[in-house]
C-alpha cells in the first residue's frame, strides 16, 4: 500500500480512522449513523431534483427536457432532404442517413478517428496564416516561401478532400442513390451534413477529385448545407414569426480599418457599393468607428438581413471566444448566444466564421451556428481566411441568386444561390481550391 493510502481515510478493524492529524476513534454506532445522514441526504437531493424537472417539464416548450428526443421529432429535420450524420470515434465509425421515412446506418470501414486527427492535423497546417513568413526573410525569400507554401497548401487541400471523397463521400452518396450529377436543365438535390469530432473541421461539401472532372465530387452532384443538429436544422425550417417590426433594409456592417488588422478599405467598399446599388429597400450602414459591439448587436435586433465584412477571429483552443472583430472588440460567440434575433439570413463576410474548436468539436461553437441557433435561419459563412477579394467576389456572385424576377429577396434560395457561387469560383481558371472551398452554408 502506499505511503498516501496508509495516512487518508483507512479504516482498521478496532474501529480507527487514520487521519493527517492523527487516529480519530469513531464507534460502529456513530459510523453507522454518519453513513446513514448521508444516504439521507443524497435521497433528499435527488428527490428534489426529480421535483425541479418535473416543474421544468411544465413550462411551454420544454415538455421533453431532459430526455431523449422523440424520433419522429428529429426525423422532421429530413423534410426537404437527407440529412448525413458522420459519426466518428475510435470503435467504428459510420454515417446515419436520417430521412423522413426513418433511420438508416451506413457503415464506413475506411473511416477511423486515427486519420481523421490525422488530416486534420495537416490540414490545419497548411491553412495557418503565417505560412512561409520566416522572420528576418528578405522580399524576394518571402515571395518564394509564399509559393511555395501555397503550392503545398493546395496539394494537402487536394489530397484531403480526395480522402475525404473515398471514406465518407462516395459511400454515402451510393447509399443514397445519388450516384451522377442531375442531367441538364435538372435541380441538383439537396443534402445536409452534420459531421462529428474532428470531422466538424473540414469542408465535407468539398470532398471529390477535383483534378479528374469526372463527377467524383459532392459539388457535382448536390447542394450542400450544414446543421450543428437536428434540433436546430427542424427548428430554423419553421418560418420566422414577429418579423412585422423587422427592417426592410439590409443590415450592411462594415470594419474597414479595425486595430491591428490587415486594412479592408477596398473591399468593404466594394461590397458597401455593390449592395447599395443592389439589395431591394436599400441597405443600413454601420461603418467604420460607429461599428461597435453594443451599437451592432443592438441593430441584429431589428433587422432580419444582415451582412457583415469585417474580419474574424478564430480561437480552436477556446472557440466560444471567437466572432467578429469590430472597432471597439470582437462580438464572440458567446455573446451572440445570450440573445435572440428571428432573423431569416445571415452574410458573413469575414475569415474563420464557420470553424469550431479543437477541444470541443462536438459542441459546434462557431459564429455560423450561434447565429443559427439564436435565430438566423440561414448563414453564409467561411471555414478559414480567405482573401478579401475572394469574399467581394462571392458577395457579387451570391445576392443576384436571391432576388427573384419581381425584384423580392429571396433569403430561402441561399443554399442554391452560394452552390451555384462557388461552382463558378471552380470553374475559372484563375482559382484554386482554397479560393472556394471555405464558403458554407448553414440552414434549411
Amino acid at each position: 500500500m502506499s505511503d498516501a493510502g496508509a495516512q487518508y481515510g483507512n479504516h482498521q478493524s478496532n474501529g480507527t480512522v487514520i487521519e493527517p492529524n492523527g487516529p480519530v476513534h469513531v464507534t460502529a454506532d456513530a459510523a453507522w449513523e454518519r453513513h446513514s445522514r448521508q444516504v439521507d441526504r443524497r435521497m433528499a437531493l435527488a428527490r428534489e431534483w426529480d421535483d425541479l424537472v418535473q416543474e421544468v417539464r411544465k413550462l411551454d416548450g420544454f415538455h421533453d427536457f431532459l430526455q431523449p428526443p422523440p424520433l419522429d421529432s428529429l426525423l422532421r429535420a429530413a423534410e426537404h432532404g437527407p440529412v448525413v450524420v458522420v459519426n466518428v470515434s475510435r470503435w467504428r465509425c459510420d454515417a446515419l442517413l436520417v430521412r423522413r421515412e426513418g433511420l438508416e446506418a451506413v457503415s464506413l470501414p475506411e473511416l477511423s478517428a486515427d486519420d481523421v486527427s490525422r488530416h486534420v492535423a495537416e490540414f490545419l497546417r497548411v491553412l495557418r496564416d503565417d505560412l512561409g513568413t520566416e522572420a528576418g526573410a528578405s522580399f524576394s525569400q518571402i515571395i518564394a516561401a509564399r509559393l511555395q507554401a501555397r503550392q503545398e497548401r493546395d496539394a494537402v487541400l487536394r489530397s484531403v478532400m480526395e480522402w475525404l471523397w473515398d471514406v465518407v463521400a462516395a459511400p454515402v452518396l451510393e447509399a443514397l442513390r445519388i450516384t451522377s450529377a442531375p442531367a441538364d436543365g435538372e435541380p441538383p438535390p439537396r443534402l445536409w451534413w452534420c459531421p462529428t469530432g474532428l470531422l466538424t473541421l473540414l469542408p465535407l461539401h468539398g470532398a471529390g477529385h477535383h483534378a479528374a472532372a469526372d463527377g467524383r465530387a459532392v459539388i457535382d452532384r448536390v447542394v450542400s448545407s450544414y446543421t450543428p443538429t437536428l434540433r436546430a436544422l427542424d427548428k430554423a425550417s419553421k418560418a420566422t414569426e414577429g418579423q412585422a417590426d423587422r427592417s426592410e433594409q439590409l443590415l450592411f456592417v462594415g470594419v474597414p480599418d479595425a486595430p491591428d488588422q490587415i486594412p479592408l478599405v477596398d473591399d468593404v467598399a466594394r461590397e458597401h457599393d455593390f449592395l447599395h446599388a443592389r439589395f431591394p429597400g436599400g441597405i443600413n450602414v454601420i461603418k467604420g468607428a460607429d461599428a461597435t459591439v453594443e451599437k451592432v448587436q443592438a441593430a441584429l435586433s431589428v433587422h432580419r438581413w444582415i451582412h457583415l465584412s469585417s474580419h474574424g477571429v478564430q480561437k480552436l483552443d477556446d472557440p466560444s471566444a471567437a466572432g467578429l472583430v469590430l472597432s471597439d472588440g470582437v462580438l464572440t460567440v458567446t455573446r451572440l448566444s445570450s440573445a435572440r434575433y428571428s432573423g431569416e439570413f445571415a452574410f458573413l463576410s469575414a475569415c474563420r466564421t464557420a470553424t469550431g474548436g479543437l477541444n470541443l468539436p462536438d459542441e459546434a461553437i462557431t459564429l455560423a451556428a450561434a447565429l443559427n441557433y439564436t435565430g438566423y435561419r440561414h448563414v453564409v459563412a467561411t471555414l478559414w481566411s480567405v482573401h478579401p477579394a475572394v469574399a467581394a467576389d462571392v458577395t457579387a456572385a451570391v445576392y443576384p441568386g436571391l432576388i427573384d424576377a419581381e425584384g423580392r429577396f429571396r433569403p430561402d434560395r441561399a443554399a442554391y444561390a452560394v452552390h451555384e457561387a462557388v461552382r463558378s469560383l471552380r470553374r475559372a481558371t484563375d482559382r484554386s481550391l482554397e479560393d472556394w472551398l471555405p464558403f458554407t452554408h448553414t440552414g434549411p
